[in-house]
């Protein structure tokens, strides 16, 4: 689709609705993850890809066509997540960043027939990951995913949360050194690796 996503975006601002739902099923896998990852809940990540998708569809007219589609759509449900993740935290004060048993960024740790000290250190390591990430305002925390999990640059980071350059480089910073504070007493603890 990238070679013919401008004629695509071209039919839907014309109010094709397959043109759309093209986009739609183009995007909402992506766009779920980096909300997935801000809000930390499956169930808010797919109330914020509803309403980006619904802002995107109703603002449609306002974009611009030199422009890529895709850069346009991450900055409203990088903004809309950010959104109602602060509307949420007004409500509730601590969210996990995942339910029990839901795939998560900390799968990806890699364990080679962990003993029981390590499971423990293991799960004690996830919660203290989980907490650091709860305490990051929700700019910080969509600047530390788009950088580290996302793997965007600066520039783009800035572009999607609408910062300048030196706002944008201060909220990963900020991020990081707050994750860095919070997870430093694990960082000399190990585990002996089984005989």
């Amino acid at each position: 689709m990238e070679g013919h996503e401008p004629a695509v975006v071209d039919r839907a601002r014309k109010g094709d609705a397959d043109a759309f739902r093209e986009l739609v099923e183009r995007y909402s896998d992506r766009i779920f993850r980096l909300a997935y990852r801000i809000t930390g809940e499956e169930g808010s990540a797919e109330d914020a890809v509803q309403e980006s998708f619904l802002r995107a569809y109703r603002w449609l007219h306002r974009f611009d066509a030199r422009a890529r589609f895709g850069t346009w759509l991450y900055r409203i449900a990088v903004n809309t997540t950010i959104e109602m993740t602060r509307k949420q935290k007004r409500h509730r004060h601590h969210q996990p960043l995942s339910e029990p048993g839901e795939p998560d960024f900390m799968a990806a740790l890699p364990s080679a027939a962990p003993g029981p000290e390590r499971l423990a250190l293991s799960q004690e390591v996830e919660q203290a990951v989980r907490a650091a990430m709860g305490e990051l305002t929700p700019l910080e925390r969509a600047a530390f995913v788009l950088r580290h999990f996302e793997g965007r640059s600066i520039a783009e980071i800035c572009a999607h949360l609408g910062l300048g350059e030196s706002a944008g480089k201060h909220a990963v910073f900020r991020a990081v050194r707050k994750l860095r504070g919070a997870l430093a007493p694990l960082a000399g603890r190990a585990v002996p690796e089984r005989a």
